[in-house]
């Protein structure tokens, strides 16, 4: 495809959206050269790349790939060149970036979820022994470790102590000969301790001149009693110098003999920033997965042009290809009849370049051989050609080249000269392309061609709707109805004498009269029609909206059912054992009084037990298992409590009931609405205070425990301490569910906390949080009833 094409369709500006968002320097020059892919599975392994990518972020949140350029570096200790400290830390950086993005890639999850980029881990190599030994060694931009080696350590000793002892030396000559000096400072000059000495005392002052001010009243001595001292120093960093390039040299010979790990990690990491700048591009855009065909079908669902405001931007739905494969599309000025050109073509260069498009999900994109493109002003003053002979010498070259697998766009098709000449080379043009089988979309203000697309099978009319009430365009686009002019009503609406009006109207004959009053009785059925739409879709909505909320009762209904059998089954059960044991227990009395002389005595024992056995059963048949709650309550203010009756825990009141009567309500870390028939008020300090001994302390734990419980930060030690106090905790309080909060990180803390839960004894069950409780960063727990 040719260049020029990509820029009429403003590809270049896609790829440098995408060029911006890649965070290292190759993923940047890589991004610049996205184009289209040769075939089309090519394409759409990298769009199924690039989708994994985006609900990986979706999931976990964005990676990082921010490196700089290391190929110079590679080449350099490919050859052994002693590497500089600078570039050691460039590579250790690296390194680091690729063992971390490794890492994250490796998890059980994501070896299901997500085998595309699963392959960039296994492609990846960690070198940490390498990373972990340069990290070790080299501490800044410009510094080594005293740690490097044995003998840099020591080297380095030696020279703390000589400065001490020199800088000792010199802070006792400064107190000593304060007036022959210009200032009492210790300063260096050519690499040696000096002091500043006044000119007139030089011949006093015992020592080797380095330097001298700028005005000569200064010279910067080398006091005689540290010039040993220092040439020690200088003899020391000479033998530092030397062993600095020793290790050096041993690090570079570490990183030539990983070479090809090393590039192959650059790369890999290069085309993973692409990916994923293609996803951030894609969550930016909402755009969705497109689905590829190569029968030249297009289907673009509700699409959005990516470079315009999205606040201002018009769907458009376009489909050709199956019942007609020439769209013929026409309209006033500035309707959006170039915008849909340009939609089209840029959202198929997108997805051929894999790059999801912003449409809706399920729009079908056609693989096409190539994409010609004739829009805009193509007039070139140098080869002094004008509007229609430049129009007609990129037709010319289109043409030449154009097969049955290519999309051809064509605004204002034969525009630029006399009308009926330019009409009848549109559809001469038109015809020639149609023979060919190729995909075409062609824009025009020319009628013949609305009358020609009315004839022709397989071309189809569509038009960009106009506003003659606010003399605007609406910018949508409708298919199968060609668009009217509306000169004469924009006229009037702008003012034009209707005399002048009604005489144009004889200037046009009768047929194209008829023509257009049929254009426009097509346009008002279509807008009566796609108003019932609209009112029959909002009926269907509001039913579904009813039936939703009529299941959603009726399964809480069930579920509160369910619970309370299942309560009533328990506590039966409960009463038929302890029944069963007082029945065992009056069996073996009654046998023991037929042996005893204390016949009567035990009899009556046994009748008293059964007394009180039955009058306990009694009792609690009249303790209904439905439970019985305080009031709903009249008024809500945010921070009170409320015991949520479907959930059966309590929660806090974020805001006041809105007009429909739901409250927001905050029950753990769950913010959800809750209908205030669904609330019931807590108890009352007053009733608090009746419960007594050991209620008391249960009623006290739960209105202190908090429903859930925030891990991040902590080791997995620290964590599993404070988890096992509060389960315990919760427990006592009588709380049913509660929850882990963890985070997702590294996976370490949650698989951790989910080795503790299994061997807890009062939990019952756990998983991971689902979507709007927090996912894999928490876990529920449910706990066992006392």
């Amino acid at each position: 495809m040719e260049e020029r094409y990509f820029r009429n369709l403003e590809f270049d500006k896609i790829v440098n959206h995408i060029v911006n968002l890649c965070d290292s320097e190759p993923g940047k020059e890589m991004a610049l050269d996205i184009k289209p892919y040769d075939n089309l599975d090519k394409a759409a392994k990298e769009i199924d790349k690039v989708n994994e990518a985006v609900s990986f972020i979706s999931s976990y949140g964005n990676m990082s790939f921010a490196f700089k350029k290391i190929d110079d570096i590679l080449n350099k200790a490919k050859i052994k060149s002693t590497l500089n400290i600078g570039q050691l830390m460039t590579i250790s950086r690296f390194l680091s970036l690729a063992g971390r993005v490794k890492s994250y890639l490796r998890s059980e999850k994501e070896e299901s979820n997500y085998p595309l980029l699963r392959e960039y881990n296994i492609r990846l190599t960690n070198l940490r022994d390498l990373y972990e030994r340069i990290d070790r060694i080299v501490i800044s931009e410009d510094e080594l470790s005293d740690d490097a080696s044995p003998a840099l350590k020591d080297i380095r000793r030696q020279k703390a102590h000589i400065n001490n002892k020199i800088k000792d030396t010199l802070n006792s000559i400064i107190a000593s000969s304060s007036k022959e000096l210009q200032d009492p400072i210790i300063t260096i000059r050519n690499g040696r301790y000096v002091v500043p000495v006044k000119q007139e005392y030089r011949g006093m002052f015992k020592g080797l001149i380095h330097d001298q001010s700028s005005s000569g009243a200064t010279l910067f001595i080398e006091p005689m009693t540290v010039v040993e001292l220092n040439n020690d120093l200088r003899q020391l960093e000479i033998k530092e110098q030397q062993e600095i390039e020793k290790i050096l040299s041993e690090l570079t010979d570490d990183i030539s003999q990983h070479i090809s790990e090393i590039h192959e990690n650059m790369i890999a990491l290069t085309e993973l920033d692409v990916i994923f700048a293609k996803a951030k591009y894609s969550i930016n855009t909402n755009s969705s997965k497109p689905v590829f065909n190569t029968h030249g079908y297009i289907n673009l669902k509700n699409a959005r042009h990516p470079l315009l405001p999205k606040d201002a931007v018009v769907p458009i739905s376009v489909y050709l290809g199956d019942s007609f494969d020439t769209l013929v599309i026409t309209g006033p000025n500035t309707g959006g009849k170039t915008v849909t050109l340009k939609t089209v073509g840029l959202l198929t260069l997108m997805a051929m370049s894999g790059l999801n498009i912003p449409t809706d999900e399920g729009s079908s994109v056609a693989f096409f051989d190539n994409i010609f493109v004739d829009i805009g002003d193509e007039q070139s003053i140098e080869q002094s050609l004008s509007t229609f002979s430049a129009h007609m010498t990129n037709i010319v070259t289109i043409l030449n080249s154009v097969t049955s697998n290519s999309l051809v766009l064509l605004d204002e098709l034969g525009a630029g000269t006399d009308p009926t000449e330019g009409a009848a080379l549109a559809m001469s043009i038109l015809d020639f392309l149609h023979r060919i089988n190729c995909r075409t979309i062609a824009t025009t203000h020319y009628s013949e061609l609305k009358q020609y697309a009315l004839k022709n099978d397989g071309v189809e009319n569509a038009s960009v709707e106009f506003d003659v009430e606010t003399l605007r365009p609406t910018y949508r686009l409708t298919i199968g109805i060609p668009g009217k002019s509306n000169a004469f009503e924009i006229s009037r609406r702008l003012g034009l004498n209707e005399e002048i009006i009604d005489n144009a109207r004889n200037y046009i004959t009768n047929e194209e009269l008829k023509f257009e009053d049929i254009i426009k009785d097509l346009e008002d059925k279509r807008i009566e029609a796609e108003k019932a739409k609209e009112e029959i879709e909002d009926l269907k909505r509001q039913v579904n909206s009813v039936k939703e909320e009529y299941e959603r009762k009726r399964r809480q209904t069930e579920a509160e059912r369910d619970r309370i059998i299942e309560k009533a089954r328990e506590k039966a059960r409960k009463i038929l054992e302890n029944t069963k044991s007082t029945a065992d227990e009056i069996i073996a009395k009654l046998r023991e009084a037929e042996k005893s002389d204390k016949k009567n005595k035990l009899i009556e024992e046994a009748r008293k037990k059964l007394k009180e056995n039955i009058s306990e059963m009694e009792e609690s048949l009249k303790k209904s298992e439905v439970p019985v709650y305080k009031k709903i309550p009249k008024k809500v203010m945010p921070g009170q409590t409320f015991y949520i009756v479907p959930l059966d825990q309590t929660g806090t009141a974020l805001s006041e009931p809105d007009k429909d009567g739901n409250v927001k309500i905050q029950a753990g870390i769950l913010k959800m609405n809750v209908h205030i028939s669904n609330l019931r008020e807590a108890e009352s300090d007053e009733e608090k205070k009746l419960e007594k001994g050991f209620a008391t302390y249960i009623n006290e734990k739960s209105s202190n425990i908090s429903t859930s419980i925030d891990l991040r930060g902590k080791t997995l030690e620290e964590a599993e301490i404070e988890v096992e106090k509060y389960l315990d905790d919760a427990y006592l309080a009588g709380l049913k569910q509660v929850t882990v909060i963890h985070g997702k990180g590294t996976g370490i803390l949650r698989s951790g906390i989910a080795r503790l839960l299994k061997m807890n004894k009062h939990v019952k069950s756990f998983r991971l949080g689902r979507y709007g409780e927090g996912e894999d960063g928490v876990t529920i727990v449910e706990l066992k009833e006392k």
